[in-house]
């Protein structure tokens, strides 16, 4: 063999190993990102390193809401209060379910007590005119306070009502008549004379608060997209977990639940549900995932636009992101000074109507 087909056969052999290498390269950077191992599988590790479990324990909390819509179960995992040395923000203001800012409502007077018991039995089949929640209540005699009717309790009055507006819009004539005829149903069975409101004056003020409500209603939502190698779905949440972030009721998101249990979440991560449910979890490919903000549902002192800040950059941070708007634009940091310095604003116009943002009016008009 010829000096010259000796050193053409060594380039060949060197052009394919660098094919073969390149080629494992590129495979590996288009392999989705896996989550680590659990702590037990990795006896090289430090014994003092813990990954972070999805093992929830048993909450009152769920997303369904046994206590307070929206709320999400709190398992163990980092923090974002201790990671970010944020206050831990006082209980929301509670009212009674009926308040006449953000509800029509109309005084049953009854003739003599009426029984829990029989109350419950009148009570509509449904709590809602059209689109709007419906209520009715008794003023126990025992606790002299407003109440959903309760077995074993006596009531002298009851006050139906109906919300003036949710995200659905402002309460019209229709629903206005469907209320007025649930609440004369109930008046009829337990003997209560009902005193309506002017249907035109409230039809009027829902609109108005219709109109404040979409003024003043902000929903953020940010995209974090990978650079490179997409995320498997345990990489991700293993991720979003070490932020204090847990599996919510649906496949593909994750929340940070509030300070105070209960509550709405703070924030929301949403990601493939596709890829949450497939077989092999490390093999499918996600390559971004959206986190947003509830502004009125969320207690300003829960600090959530900062919290949304820090975490999606330690999120992006972690797993090689960028932050972008929602058609895919990358965001400089700077972009997000004007729209704390806006919410700031937006707080202070909730607050002085009334209805800031986390308590339960707001909670119940923006949604």
């Amino acid at each position: 063999m010829s000096t010259l087909q000796i050193s053409l056969a060594v380039i060949g052999a060197l052009l394919l190993a660098l094919i073969v290498a390149y080629n494992a390269w590129t495979a590996r950077r288009n392999t989705p990102k896996k989550a680590l191992p659990p702590e037990g599988e990795r006896a090289a590790e430090p014994a003092l390193r813990q990954e972070p479990g999805f093992d929830i324990p048993a909450s009152p909390e769920t997303e369904a809401h046994a206590l307070a819509p929206g709320a999400e179960p709190a398992p163990h995992s980092v923090d974002l209060h201790d990671a970010l040395d944020l206050p831990v923000p006082p209980p929301p203001e509670r009212r009674p379910g009926l308040d006449a800012l953000i509800d029509a409502i109309a005084p049953l007077q009854a003739d003599h007590p009426v029984s829990g018991d029989a109350a419950m039995a009148a009570l509509p089949p449904t709590r809602r005119a059209g689109s709007k929640p419906f209520a009715i209540e008794g003023y126990n005699e025992r606790t002299q306070h407003w109440e959903t009717p309760v077995a074993g309790q006596r009531y002298h009055a009851f006050q139906a009502g109906v919300q003036l507006a949710n995200r659905t819009g402002a309460l019209n004539e229709i629903e206005f008549s469907e209320f007025v005829v649930k609440a004369q149903a109930f008046a009829d069975a337990v003997n209560a004379a009902p005193d309506f409101p002017d249907m035109r004056h409230e039809v009027a003020r829902a609109r108005e608060l219709d109109q404040f409500a979409s003024e003043h209603d902000a929903q953020l939502a940010f995209v974090l997209r990978a650079r490179q190698a997409a995320w498997s779905p345990g990489y991700l949440q293993q991720n979003a977990a070490r932020l204090g972030f847990v599996p919510g009721a649906m496949p593909g998101r994750m929340v940070l639940p509030a300070g105070t249990p209960g509550l709405p979440p703070v924030l929301s991560l949403v990601f493939d549900a596709q890829a949450a449910l497939s077989e092999d979890m490390e093999q499918s490919a996600v390559r971004d995932l959206l986190i947003s903000l509830d502004v009125s549902q969320v207690n300003r002192a829960e600090q959530p636009f900062a919290r949304l800040r820090e975490a999606a950059a330690a999120l992006c941070e972690a797993m090689d992101g960028v932050l972008c708007d929602q058609n895919g634009t990358p965001l400089p940091a700077m972009a997000m000074e004007p729209i704390a310095a806006d919410l700031e604003l937006l707080y202070d116009k909730l607050d002085s109507r009334d209805l800031s943002a986390g308590s339960v009016l707001a909670r119940r008009l923006f949604s």
